[in-house]
């Protein structure tokens, strides 16, 4: 897709409304309409927001103060208390990110006593988030084909199944077989399943044809977030070439005017309190862009001081040495379970 996406790889701060705004198949699962952003704006009422790919804060009084935070740079979230200028201390949704190499924290109190739908909500939809990758994400060699038929995803519907694909990543090429589908395009060798590539249309940047060593190709390139691979496909008999290439093409269109994410979430009307546990997710080595915009970041590093910046030391039970002072809230186990 020519357009970038970014909503849920990046953290953006104080963004222009536009920024704001969902992006072609974002939709909006949950709106909470008095929140706190206890770390950075304590003391301030806001709405906080849960769409399928971020979660979104902007401030009631001064509307370019916001916040947008992609499930992508989410490391862990857990419920714990916080000390608000407008609830005092009350329990809090801690968001711990990684973002362009940096770690950073984000607390929300809902301010709206005795609903815990602010946690539910964000955890519910992270989960979901993580488990459907493959709709957003180049996979390659994964268990995606059993006995030569795909393993679809939900919602996934295979419009044709395409024999004769020989992939050319090896001198000999390998034989194969496409599957065209409403969400990728996927590809696999007929001798052996576990050589295999799915490729999410939201990863594709080109499909076309080209001459190569084996002659006419189906070649697809993917965008840089995903590796930036240019894969080279000989369909037999090669007059079949065009029609594949109008087939892909028609529903690569079709889906960039319409982007399926994959992220499904149903609100629950009355979650109850021991929905709320901590959630904790292996992060990845997705590059994050930098957006530039990094002045509010101060706020949010996630020992609570810039960097550069040390404490006394203390000496730890657990670890049995001296460490920096932590802040009041976090323990040792807090710290570990950020991730590395």
């Amino acid at each position: 897709m020519n357009e970038d996406i970014w909503q849920d790889r990046e953290i953006r701060f104080d963004v222009s409304f536009n920024h704001l705004k969902p992006r072609r198949g974002e939709v909006e699962i949950d709106s909470i309409n008095s929140v706190e952003d206890t770390k950075g704006n304590n003391g301030e009422r806001g709405a906080l927001s849960v769409t399928n790919l971020r979660i979104i804060w902007c401030s009631h009084k001064t509307p370019k103060t916001n916040l947008s935070i992609g499930f992508g740079c989410v490391v862990s979230t857990a419920a714990r208390t916080a000390s608000s200028k407008l609830r005092g201390n009350t329990q809090a949704l801690y968001v711990m990110t990684k973002y362009n190499g940096s770690r950073f924290e984000f607390i929300f109190t809902n301010l709206v006593k005795g609903s815990p739908r602010i946690f539910t909500t964000v955890q519910a939809v992270l989960r979901s988030y993580e488990t459907t990758k493959l709709y957003r994400e180049l996979k390659l060699r994964g268990a995606i084909v059993k006995d030569k038929q795909l393993l679809t995803l939900p919602d996934e519907v295979i419009y044709n199944k395409i024999d004769g694909i020989w992939n050319l990543s090896s001198d000999q090429g390998n034989l194969g077989t496409f599957f065209l589908t409403n969400v990728r395009l996927v590809w696999h060798a007929n001798l052996a399943e576990n050589f295999n590539v799915s490729i999410p249309y939201l990863q594709i940047n080109s499909v076309r044809v080209r001459d190569s060593k084996f002659g006419s190709a189906l070649v697809v390139e993917t965008s840089q977030r995903s590796g930036g691979f240019v894969l080279g496909f000989r369909v037999d008999p090669v007059e079949k070439l065009n029609a594949v290439l109008k087939e892909v093409k028609n529903l690569f269109d079709t889906y960039s005017k319409s982007p399926v994410f994959g992220v499904k979430f149903t609100l629950e009307a009355n979650p109850p309190p021991s929905a709320i546990q901590k959630v904790e997710r292996k992060f990845d080595d997705v590059e994050i862009i930098e957006d530039g915009h990094i002045d509010a970041l101060a706020a949010y590093y996630a020992d609570g001081e810039g960097p550069g910046t040390d404490r006394e030391p203390v000496y730890s039970p657990a670890l049995g040495l001296a460490v920096e002072q932590l802040k009041t809230g976090i323990t040792i186990e807090d710290l570990w379970a950020i991730g590395v």
